[in-house]
């Protein structure tokens, strides 16, 4: 079976931004299979989306509005459901003792707490993302996304890690 011109195209799309989908993923959670398949969903919706993507935003700004929407859904779907205790496998994949290692670490643990469109907001920033494409991403001005920044790190800053 021969690929059209749409599946190779999106292919090509998939190959160069799947960092960037997975990146958004494993923001919302931390278990495998649980970003194994918010990345396929993610896939699908992206699929779904792709033939009527006109190029109006770039496409990177395209790619993490739909994967932080289908990530943002699943989690308000799964909050309806209860709460299940996941099984986790605590696999330490970088040496404790360096400092910058803990910090980083320190960083998103914070960051975890934040809600979903504060937590994607402060991701995006740190990708080096522009206020106008945080703002086009998310929904918001770029004037909104300055001052809400301002508030996250505020929150960051004043938060403990426990």
């Amino acid at each position: 079976m021969e690929m059209t011109s749409l599946e190779i195209e999106f292919a090509k799309v998939v190959r160069e931004h799947k960092g960037t989908i997975y990146m958004v993923c494993y923001l919302f959670s931390k278990d495998e299979d649980e970003v194994a398949d918010l990345f396929q969903e993610s896939l699908v919706n992206l699929w779904k989306g792709f033939p009527k993507f006109r190029g109006d935003s770039n496409i990177r700004t395209w790619i993490y509005k739909v994967s932080l929407n289908t990530c943002i859904s699943a989690q308000r779907k799964k909050k309806r459901k209860g709460t299940t205790i996941p099984l986790s496998v605590d696999i330490n994949f970088f040496d404790d003792s360096n400092n910058d290692i803990k910090q980083i670490r320190m960083l998103y643990n914070r960051i975890n707490k934040l809600g979903p469109f504060d937590r994607a907001i402060i991701l995006l920033w740190l990708e080096n993302l522009s206020y106008d494409e945080i703002g086009a991403i998310v929904g918001i001005s770029s004037k909104n996304v300055s001052v809400r920044l301002f508030r996250i790190k505020e929150q960051l800053k004043n938060m403990s890690n426990q």
